[in-house]
């Protein structure tokens, strides 16, 4: 996709799968890649379009590995064009906290890593791959986390590389787009 501009067209003829009436936007990539960021630009401009984070599954513990319970919980009443209700992991209490509402709407940006996986693609209308170099995914992680935090990003980010070995996900996105670069997506729209 050269023309800037013809992304949000992308994503607005994008058909949702069967008789889903939600369209759902993953964003995925790796830790640090620039996801939540990029999402949150891409929500304003598809008038605040709900986000829906994968940090709200996975854990420190857990990083790749919670996904039935999103597809459980989310995916599959919104592909009936059902209510979907999920509980939040909280990472501070590391229990599972409030029950949250996702309604069908038009749009759902799923943002997170691993948030286009092939369990995932039956329901995904459209998804953005965020690439972007390990030094600096890790120094933005850190820079979040605290030094302290390094073991645990380098043991996350040696099982993200299992799951794109696995599954290919940049191969397999509609978009790819680098992360180190500034976007302005008012611009793109």
């Amino acid at each position: 996709m050269n023309n800037q501009s013809s992304i949000i067209k992308a994503i607005q003829s994008a058909q949702a799968p069967g008789e889903m009436t939600t369209k759902i936007i993953a964003i995925d990539g790796p830790g640090g890649a620039g996801k939540s960021s990029f999402a949150e630009q891409l929500s304003q401009q598809l008038d605040n379009a709900l986000i829906l984070h994968t940090d709200d599954f996975a854990s420190w513990e857990n990083p790749l590995n919670w996904w039935p319970r999103l597809l459980e919980q989310v995916l599959e009443p919104l592909s009936r064009n059902q209510t979907a209700h999920y509980q939040r992991h909280d990472w501070n209490t590391k229990r599972l906290e409030e029950w949250h509402k996702v309604q069908p709407v038009e749009y759902l940006i799923l943002e997170g890593v691993s948030s286009s996986r092939a369990a995932f693609r039956p329901y995904i209308a459209f998804s953005i791959w965020i690439e972007t170099p390990r030094q600096e995914r890790l120094r933005r992680g850190l820079e979040r986390d605290g030094e302290a935090a390094r073991p645990l990003w380098e043991e996350w980010m040696a099982q993200e590389d299992e799951y794109i070995k696995r599954e290919y996900p940049e191969q397999k996105a509609n978009l790819v787009i680098n992360g180190t670069q500034h976007y302005d997506l008012s611009v793109f729209f």
